[in-house]
């Protein structure tokens, strides 16, 4: 039976780039990081804390994807000071964290422009 979801992938132009953020700005911890095909890396990136984690890696033909609203949300205790502890670090936010009857979201970019949800109850 399935148990979980073991990574997202994430695609991205420059891995080198990639790495340096999610590394750098989002505290993501190296897992894996290993030639794959003569072009890419396969680079898997672990949540302190969490089982699911993040492949920096774009399938071929997939490309147009980059740079686009990902269907990934992060979730965190609380988002309003999640987020000023990114936008300190240098983290774009499309929408600041802002408080709703269900939450707290917000939506932020990495560095290729691809954008995600943060998110605390």
């Amino acid at each position: 039976m399935i148990r979980g979801i073991k990574f997202v992938s994430v695609p991205v132009k420059d891995q080198d780039v990639a790495l340096k953020f999610w590394t750098e700005k989002l505290g993501l911890k190296v897992s894996t990081d290993q030639p794959f095909d003569g072009k890419q890396r396969w680079i898997e990136l672990m949540i302190p804390g969490a089982e699911t984690g993040l492949v920096l890696f774009t399938p071929e033909g997939h490309e147009s994807r980059i740079g686009e609203f990902q269907p990934i949300s992060f979730q965190c205790d609380d988002a309003m000071a999640t987020g000023a502890a990114m936008m300190a670090k240098g983290v774009e936010f499309d929408r600041a964290p802002k408080k709703e009857h269900w939450g707290t979201s917000a939506i932020f970019k990495d560095a290729d422009g691809n954008k995600y949800v943060l998110s605390s109850r």
